[in-house]
């Protein structure tokens, strides 16, 4: 696929979504507080979500982000 400019997009795999409307309503307002479209910010949302479990010990992650803690039988 090519834009305007010319230049190469990497073509995107379009899938639907269904949700509840209480649930859009909330991402619309949070997309538009970010200034991106509720597609954009569903991407977002799920790549950054993609991201955080790579970083984590066996997919597990704390609520506040900070790595899993070690333990010590294991180590």
């Amino acid at each position: 696929m090519l834009c305007a400019a010319g230049f190469g997009m990497a073509e995107k795999k379009a899938i639907l979504l269904r949700i509840s409307p209480e649930l859009w309503d909330s991402l619309n307002r949070w997309a538009r507080d970010e200034l991106r479209s509720v597609n954009a910010q569903i991407e977002y949302v799920l790549r950054d979500a993609v991201r955080r479990r790579e970083r984590t010990d066996n997919g597990i992650a704390l609520t506040d982000g900070s790595p899993a803690p070690v333990d010590e039988a294991e180590a």
